[in-house]
């Protein structure tokens, strides 16, 4: 008897053995692998002209703060606001004709922009950007989503590891791109448009060759009403809201941070390292991020957590305000709040992402992924001009940026309660 307890109590010792981890993109199937790479390269073109819009507009186009503001938000807008409507045509005709005939309008968008002087021609451009991603993101989000809850259902892991590695690559080619534009401004801003363009005809040419006719499983819906069932869909709005808050605060990375880089540096040459360090952090740390978040967190809390973080990057950010520090020191306040703002991103964006299929209808994952970004498009119109304002009316240093950390702060309230199939989606 002392010997069987004594076996007994030595096995209870024992560590239990660990499971191994999958590495997720050796066992993904060819299809998630070019969703993945494609995600990559439209941010690696995208991001090369972005992040020096705005002063583009202030300097060589001449426009005044809100206008610039309005600008970024008509773009977001154009971008997001529409992409219900890509979302829509996706459910009805398929991934690869929204691709290919998003690249080609992203195309001819960059080369546009590159060459408008004039306020109007700018913001033709600018809405041709926009509408482009709102035709081939939503084919590629809603795909890479509903085959990472094929990935789950197979028994490989949670759908969230497979959005996370989706993203990480975006903020990969975010990584990239910023650099890659700020070489091209060496040149001039038309330059790094073309660079721009450039790649997405490598895109296009890639899909038009790798990108299937029709991807097994998916079902092209025909019949109408989905839009109807979808504004009565409360908990799904609850996200849409939640989701444009943190979008919201995103967006401040195109319009706030160059202005507090300008002031503590006098240049916004240091922006693309802060847009570098966002985008490295996010390489390396987000599937880590996301494996202790699946442990601990529902889909909700994780949302949560990543919007308080957000508030937090701009709450130190005004703490410092203040202080009206320069140089090197006057950095730290902003690179903090990148820091933060990029840890809330890591919990927030796959968690969105996986929540959607288990609230959209059947049939409908295009729709309902592309009103997630219309609505936070709508949200963001209309925050990024007060934004605009606010950095403009001479207010106290620290008020616009106590009232950007209040944003993604109340939000939190916003998010709807977790479900049984919200719970079923942690990684086991």
């Amino acid at each position: 008897m002392t010997d069987l307890l004594s076996r007994l109590r030595i096995r209870r010792a024992a560590p239990a053995p660990k499971r191994p981890r999958e590495r997720t993109w050796k066992h993904l199937p060819p299809l998630l692998r070019l969703l993945i790479l494609t995600q990559l390269a439209f941010n690696i073109g995208f991001f090369a002209v972005l992040p020096f819009l705005a002063e583009h507009l202030g300097t060589a186009i001449g426009m005044a703060g809100w206008m610039v503001g309005f600008v970024l938000g008509l773009r977001t807008f154009s971008q997001q606001g529409l992409f219900v409507v890509g979302g829509w045509l996706v459910d009805r005709y398929g991934v690869r004709p929204l691709v290919l005939t998003g690249c080609g309008l992203r195309i001819a968008g960059f080369a546009w922009l590159g060459l408008a002087e004039e306020t109007w021609s700018v913001i033709g451009a600018v809405l041709l950007i926009g509408f482009a991603a709102a035709l081939f993101s939503p084919a590629v989000e809603s795909e890479a989503a509903r085959q990472a809850v094929l990935w789950e259902e197979a028994g490989h892991g949670a759908r969230t590891r497979v959005l996370a590695l989706f993203s990480a690559a975006g903020q990969a080619g975010a990584f990239v791109g910023p650099l890659l534009g700020g070489l091209l401004l060496m040149a001039d801003f038309r330059t790094a448009c073309l660079a721009g363009a450039a790649v997405f005809v490598l895109v296009l040419a890639g899909h038009a060759r790798l990108m299937p006719q029709h991807i097994p499983g998916r079902v092209r819906t025909r019949e109408g009403g989905g839009a109807l069932v979808l504004l009565r869909n409360r908990r799904f709005l609850a996200l849409c809201c939640a989701y444009g808050a943190y979008l919201l605060a995103y967006n401040q990375l195109y319009l706030a941070l160059p202005d507090e880089v300008e002031r503590a540096t006098g240049s916004q040459a240091s922006l693309s390292w802060l847009f570098a360090l966002s985008s490295l952090l996010v390489v390396c740390a987000q599937l880590p991020v996301t494996r202790w978040a699946g442990d601990r967190l529902d889909l909700r809390r994780s949302m949560a957590a990543g919007l308080l973080l957000i508030a937090a990057g701009f709450t130190v950010v005004a703490a410092a305000r203040p202080a009206e520090w320069t140089g090197l020191a006057g950095l730290l306040p902003a690179a903090g709040y990148v820091v933060l703002l990029t840890l809330g991103q890591m919990l927030v964006v796959p968690a969105a992402r996986a929540w959607v299929p288990d609230l959209a209808e059947e049939g409908r994952l295009g729709l309902y992924t592309g009103a997630l970004s219309s609505v936070s498009g709508l949200i963001v119109l209309a925050g990024s001009s007060a934004t605009g304002a606010l950095l403009d009316v001479g207010l106290p240093p620290a008020v616009p940026w106590l009232a950007l950390a209040a944003v993604p702060a109340l939000a939190v309230a916003l998010l709807p309660p977790p479900t049984g199939a919200v719970r079923a989606a942690r990684r086991p």
